[in-house]
């Protein structure tokens, strides 16, 4: 295996991860910030209300993603484990 080849390996699997994970982020990301923005114009300093709020909104997105994000790692797995004959040879 070159480093190039090794290189373009992490860059994939870089890339998959990313892709996995952004709507996560991004939900957590939109429900923090609508949170803190209630919590600021109502005064109201409760850190539990935004993990729970956070953590209804993220098992939302991985109910509706989440075959969506298995299919993706196993493609990208499959892949790789396929490509093996290629790397080593």
């Amino acid at each position: 295996m070159t480093p190039e080849t090794a290189m373009a390996q992490l860059q994939g699997a870089l890339q998959v991860a990313l892709i996995v994970a952004a709507p996560m982020l991004v939900a957590a990301l939109v429900v923090g910030v609508v949170v803190g923005l209630l919590q600021a114009a109502t005064q109201v300093s409760e850190p539990s209300i935004a993990f729970v709020a956070k953590l209804v909104a993220l098992m939302a997105v991985l109910a509706g993603t989440g075959a969506w994000m298995l299919a993706r790692l196993v493609q990208f797995t499959a892949a790789l484990i396929q490509g093996i004959p290629q790397l080593v040879g």
